[in-house]
């Protein structure tokens, strides 16, 4: 079985780390492993993305500068065909409305619970939505 792609925006290396951290070689033991390609700024994702079609899930920090992820998640919906799952990371519980404008099928918040973070993500790369955290 191929490895599930998954890319990782975050301006902060901190959080990339956090994330994952959290994600470790595959997010439940019923979810094969996967590869994380990680990317520190938006120009650098989107040029990933025009050139490879294999990806599985997103995971964008909403909090990262000058490009927030909540912006790219609704970009990548709007412009790529069938566009996988998308997880995004923002700062308040409140800010959940956004998630939901940016198209993003899950959304968890800072700082980064670990369990919290694999569980939806094991989720999306199931192929069913988590609910919202």
């Amino acid at each position: 079985m191929a490895k599930k792609q998954i890319l990782v925006y975050a301006d902060d290396s901190t959080v990339r780390k956090a994330v994952i951290d959290a994600l470790g070689t595959r997010t439940a033991s019923d979810v094969g492993e996967h590869q994380i390609h990680e990317f520190a700024t938006a120009a650098a994702l989107r040029s990933y993305v025009d050139n490879n079609t294999n990806i599985d899930l997103y995971i964008l920090d909403g909090e990262a500068v000058p490009e927030g992820g909540l912006g790219v998640a609704r970009q990548l919906k709007d412009e790529v065909f069938n566009c996988p799952p998308v997880l995004v990371i923002t700062g308040r519980k409140e800010d959940a409305w956004l998630a939901a404008w940016s198209m993003a099928e899950a959304s968890i918040v800072h700082p980064i619970d670990p369990f919290t973070l694999a569980k939806s993500a094991a989720e999306l790369l199931r192929g069913t939505t988590p609910a919202v955290v």
